[in-house]
C-alpha cells in the first residue's frame, strides 16, 4: 500500500474521526457516530482505499 493521504488530509480525517467518536461516547450522536473509526483509521494509516478507485491522492509528488 502506497501512501495516498497527505498532511492536511490526515489531520482533518483524525480530527473528524475523533470528533464523531467523542460525540457518540458523550451521547450527542447515536451509535452511527462510531463510523468515525473509518476516517480515524485512514488518517492514522495514511492510506484511503477509496482514493485509488477514484484516481486521487493528496500526497505531494516527489520529483
Amino acid at each position: 500500500m502506497k501512501s495516498n493521504v497527505g498532511g492536511i488530509d490526515k489531520i482533518l480525517r483524525i480530527v473528524v474521526g475523533l470528533g464523531l467518536i467523542g460525540a457518540t461516547v458523550a451521547g450527542a450522536l447515536p451509535v452511527w457516530g462510531y463510523i468515525g473509526i473509518v476516517p480515524l483509521a485512514t488518517g492514522l494509516m495514511g492510506w484511503c482505499p477509496l482514493y485509488p478507485l477514484l484516481g486521487l491522492s493528496t500526497c505531494p509528488t516527489k520529483k
